[in-house]
């Protein structure tokens, strides 16, 4: 069966997986683990880059959560891989494919699954044995469970836009994540976190089958959401072309440059007045001007359709307050 081509639009939320090849190590020792970082940090940091929410780097395989940028994801990744390949065959004496085939990238709904895939994730070396406890856990280096606790430093990785969901007090915050994190601490392999959408959170294609067709719902294995996310993002994917972003981008810009408010803070997770009033005219304006879903404007600002809904009602119950005045 053909590959499907990747659901790569920009604001949309991906859990990332590659594997070494046949199994084999992607990381022998810390210097094959910081190299990574430092071309993944080049990665996230140039013009257009994602986001990078979650991250672990095992022996043979990694995972990331990022929210892709106005440029593709694709090729950052193929820049990762590949110049970690080829400093991997030099450094370690061998020749030939390092990864297993091309990357995974399943789309999240965030809504959903935001907190269970940060949490899932930063648990990676919990299941492999790695780490024992918590307290281990919070020091390790090589996810960025530390780097939210605030125990190491890694500048790319946004841990404001996890902290924000527990509270917007950053000591609060952090116990709130710690707190959901030992929740699942022994978890153990969730399958419907690791790929495959519906199709495998629903017990696979034959239970999916089995249902009526009153009880089915849209699948795609490229898409981790129920039916609803799905058809979202497969309409966006197949009518959200490249000019209603172009659209979607310049009335971001114009509403920047009129309040005075930055594009990262009017997508970002600020609740100050000033920024989510300023946010509240880019949903208004680019959903009645540039036909933007409520789905894409939640994906672009980290926020679920309802979200996105309430905001865009109460700019104009505002507006039309004015008016009356």
């Amino acid at each position: 069966m053909p590959r499907q081509p990747r659901l790569d639009m920009p604001g949309l939320v991906h859990h990332v997986m590659a594997r070494g090849i046949e199994g084999q190590d992607l990381f022998r020792d810390d210097d094959d683990r910081d190299g990574f970082l430092k071309r993944l940090t080049d990665g996230v940091s140039m013009p257009g880059g994602p986001q990078l929410y979650a991250w672990a780097l095992m022996s043979n395989h990694f995972h990331l959560l990022l929210r892709g940028g106005e440029g593709r994801l694709s090729p950052m990744m193929r820049r990762l891989m590949t110049g970690h390949a080829v400093t991997y065959n030099l450094r370690h004496k061998r020749q030939g494919h390092l990864f297993q085939n091309r990357f995974k990238s399943i789309v999240v709904d965030e809504e959903a699954y935001f907190l269970e895939l940060v949490r899932y994730i930063h648990l990676n070396p919990v299941r492999a044995g790695i780490v024992r406890s918590l307290d281990e856990l919070a020091t390790y280096q090589y996810t960025g469970h530390a780097v939210i606790l605030g125990k190491r430093d890694y500048d790319v990785q946004d841990i404001a836009a996890v902290l924000s969901r527990f509270s917007d007090r950053q000591r609060t915050a952090v116990v709130g994540y710690r707190r959901f994190v030992a929740d699942g601490f022994s978890q153990g392999r969730r399958e419907e976190l690791r790929g495959g959408g519906l199709i495998r959170s629903a017990g696979g294609s034959a239970a999916i089958m089995a249902r009526s067709l009153e009880e089915r719902e849209l699948s795609d294995a490229r898409i981790l959401g129920d039916g609803d996310f799905v058809a979202s993002v497969l309409r966006d994917s197949e009518h959200g072309g490249d000019s209603k972003k172009l659209a979607v981008d310049e009335i971001l810009q114009d509403v920047a440059e009129k309040s005075g408010i930055s594009r990262e803070q009017i997508l970002g997770a600020s609740r100050s007045r000033s920024v989510s009033h300023a946010r509240k005219l880019f949903f208004v304006a680019a959903h009645e001007k540039a036909g933007a879903t409520l789905s894409m404007l939640g994906r672009l600002t980290g926020r679920s359709h309802v979200a996105v809904k309430l905001a865009i009602e109460q700019a104009k119950s505002e507006q039309a307050g004015k008016v009356r005045g």
